[in-house]
């Protein structure tokens, strides 16, 4: 009976363990690579990995967002894939660069031309979009992930601020705060140095114009002053010859 007991405990123990370290099941995702600011573009990558044995990932639908649509998206070619793009109209245009979209990205579709994605792999489709609303903190992106086998699990379930993460979550994309303008606050940045410098150099000039002015009078000085040494001279041996003479005639 203490060995069936042991035994039975044992089994249960073995059981509880590996439940509890078996990984949750990888899902499609997606990631900017670097910063997803409001109102600018990004590079953004849907990883995408295989989670069956027994089949590979031949087929990936991405839906895009409608209540932030994006008038521009342009995904990176990928070798041994075919890449659809669809556009459709908007009920209302945007406004870009000054320009009215009246269409914008739906559905980006990735059709593999071999085997796909293997099992034991995942597979990265970067896409560049834009401009991000800034009037959102995140975007959903529905995707269908079809398998060799015909099988099409549905990552569409949209998660909710303070419950569990549903079974098949959708892809979403965080948006991170609007980057400032540095360009701007550069050349500013610059044209104050440059005035500076050139207040800087002003008193400069002025020092070596006073300096040269300076020497200029002290030169005249210098030179009054030699040309009284000379008449002194002179008068003094005026005065010398005078008495001389006074003396001879005496």
């Amino acid at each position: 009976m203490k060995a069936s007991r042991l035994a039975a405990t044992g089994a249960v123990a073995a059981t509880a363990v590996a439940v509890l370290s078996t990984p949750a099941f990888a899902h499609v995702s997606v990631q900017p690579e670097g910063a997803a600011a409001k109102g600018g573009y990004a590079v953004v990558d849907f990883k995408v990995p295989n989670e069956r044995d027994n089949a590979s990932t031949t087929k990936l639908e991405v839906n895009f967002p409608t209540d932030h649509p994006l008038a521009s998206a342009m995904p990176e070619p990928i070798d041994g894939w075919t890449i659809k793009v669809t556009r459709s109209k908007l009920a209302k245009p945007l406004e870009m660069h000054g320009e009215k979209i009246t269409e914008a990205v739906s559905r980006i579709t990735w059709t593999a031309d071999g085997k796909g994605v293997q099992p034991g792999f995942f597979q990265k489709f970067p896409v560049s979009v834009g401009a991000l609303p800034e009037d959102a903190d995140e975007l959903v992106f529905k995707a269908l992930q079809t398998y060799s086998d015909k099988e099409v699990v549905r990552w569409i379930e949209v998660p909710e601020d303070g419950e569990e993460e549903p079974e098949n979550p959708a892809p979403v994309l965080t948006l991170s705060a609007a980057s400032t303008d540095e360009h701007s606050h550069g050349s500013s940045t610059a044209e104050n140095a440059a005035e500076k410098t050139s207040d800087d150099a002003k008193p400069a000039k002025n020092t070596a114009a006073d300096t040269s002015a300076s020497a200029d009078g002290s030169d005249t000085t210098a030179r009054v002053l030699g040309a009284v040494g000379i008449v002194v001279g002179l008068l003094g041996v005026a005065y010398g010859v005078l008495a001389g003479r006074r003396r001879t005639d005496a």
